[in-house]
C-alpha cells in the first residue's frame, strides 16, 4: 500500500513539475521571448486527432454492427415494443448529434493547427445562433422526454382489473416468488413473521393467505396481462427481465409494481432463436453484494390453458407446512383445514 502511495506522489510531484515547465514556456510566448513558438510536435498532435477520429469511429461502428445481436435481444412484451421505439430513436438523435460533433471536436485541431502567418478571427457573439443552439436541443429533448414519460406511465398505472398476480421478493442472494392461489389476491406479509419456514414473512392471520404459494420458477400465461409486486426483505435489488424490457427496483420499506404481457412463449422463444435450452430470467441489476452473480430466476412464458392447468395443481404453503397455520386463533384455524383439506 504505501509503495502505491509513493508511485502516486512521485507521479503527481512530475506532473506539477511538467505543468510549471509548460506554463513558463506560455509566458515566454506572450513576453515574445520565445521566437519559436511552434515545433515538430504540433503537426503530427494535429495528425493524431485526425488518426483518432478514423480509428475510434471505425472501431465503434465495426463493435457496434458486430455484436448488435447480443445487445438488441427479441422483444417478448407488448410495452417492449414501445420501449424499442422509444430507445432507437433516442439514439437516432443523440447519435447524429454525437457523430457530427466529434468530427468537428478532431478535425478542428488538425484544420485550424498553429501557423505563424494566420491569425484568429475575432468572434464575440451571435445572438441569433445562441436562441438556434438553445431552443432546438430543448424542443427535441421536450419530445424525447414527453414520449418516454408517456411509456413510463401506462407501465407504472393500475394494471387491467384482471391481471394474474406474482409478487417477487429479492434478498441476499435470491428471489422469493408468491402466488396468490385461485382467488388471485395476495395476503398480508409482515417483517416481523419472517422466519426460516416463512420465508416471505407471510401473515396467516389474513385468511387470502391460506391458498398463497410458492415456485421455483415464475410462471406466466402468455398474451395476458401480469403484474408484478416488487419488495426488498434486506437491501436495495432490481428486477429486470430483459427480454420483457422489464426493470424495477425492489426497495425495502418501499413496494413497487410493474404489469406488463408477454407475447412469446418460452417454446416460441427457443424456436426464434433455435436455441432448445433458452429460458427468460431475472437478473438482480443492482449490486446488493458478495452473492449478486447468483440472483437469477427463470421465467416460464406458457399458453394460457398451460398456465391454468399448472395453477390448479399448486399446493399452498399451508398445505406443505401444516405447522405455519398451527398457532391461529380457532375461527382462522378451522378455515386453514378446511382449505388443507380441498388440497388433498
Amino acid at each position: 500500500m504505501y509503495g502505491f502511495l509513493i508511485a502516486v506522489g512521485i507521479l503527481l510531484l512530475l506532473s506539477i513539475i511538467w505543468m510549471v515547465y509548460r506554463i513558463q514556456t506560455l509566458v515566454s510566448v506572450v513576453k515574445g521571448s520565445d521566437k519559436k513558438i511552434a515545433t515538430g510536435s504540433n503537426k503530427v498532435n494535429a495528425f493524431m486527432f485526425v488518426l483518432f477520429l478514423v480509428l475510434g469511429g471505425f472501431i465503434m461502428f465495426w463493435y457496434s454492427i458486430k455484436e448488435f445481436d447480443n445487445y438488441n435481444l427479441p422483444v417478448a412484451s407488448e410495452h417492449g415494443v414501445v420501449t424499442d421505439q422509444l430507445f432507437w430513436v433516442t439514439m437516432a438523435v443523440t447519435g447524429i448529434v454525437f457523430i457530427i460533433t466529434h468530427i468537428l471536436l478532431f478535425w478542428f485541431p488538425y484544420k485550424y493547427q498553429y501557423k505563424e502567418d494566420r491569425k484568429a478571427s475575432f468572434y464575440p457573439d451571435n445572438n441569433k445562433l445562441e436562441v438556434i443552439w438553445t431552443t432546438v436541443p430543448a424542443v427535441v429533448l421536450a419530445l424525447l422526454v414527453i414520449g418516454g414519460w408517456k411509456a413510463w406511465s401506462d407501465i407504472t398505472a393500475p394494471a387491467p382489473e384482471k391481471s394474474h398476480v406474482v409478487e417477487i421478493m429479492g434478498y441476499q442472494f435470491a428471489w422469493e416468488v408468491r402466488y396468490p392461489g385461485l382467488d388471485n389476491v395476495l395476503g398480508e406479509h409482515d417483517y416481523r413473521l419472517i422466519s426460516a419456514s416463512n420465508v416471505s414473512g407471510v401473515d396467516f392471520t389474513d385468511k387470502n393467505s391460506f391458498d398463497d404459494f410458492t415456485s421455483p420458477v415464475v410462471v406466466i400465461p402468455k398474451g395476458e396481462p401480469v403484474l408484478f409486486k416488487i419488495r426488498a426483505r434486506d437491501v436495495l435489488h432490481s428486477v429486470f427481465a430483459p427480454h420483457m424490457r422489464l426493470k424495477m427496483d425492489a426497495v425495502p420499506g418501499m413496494p413497487t409494481r410493474f404489469w406488463f404481457t408477454a407475447t412469446k412463449t418460452t417454446e416460441e422463444m427457443r424456436t426464434e432463436l433455435n436455441d432448445p435450452e433458452f429460458v427468460y430470467e431475472i437478473a438482480c441489476t443492482e449490486i446488493c453484494g458478495r452473492g449478486h452473480f447468483s440472483m437469477k430466476k427463470e421465467i416460464r412464458v406458457v399458453e394460457p390453458e398451460e398456465y391454468r392447468k399448472w395453477l390448479s395443481d399448486q399446493k399452498p404453503y399451508i398445505v406443505n407446512n401444516p405447522s405455519l397455520v398451527a398457532d391461529l386463533p380457532l375461527d382462522l384455524k378451522e378455515l386453514a383445514d378446511i382449505t388443507i383439506s380441498e388440497y388433498k
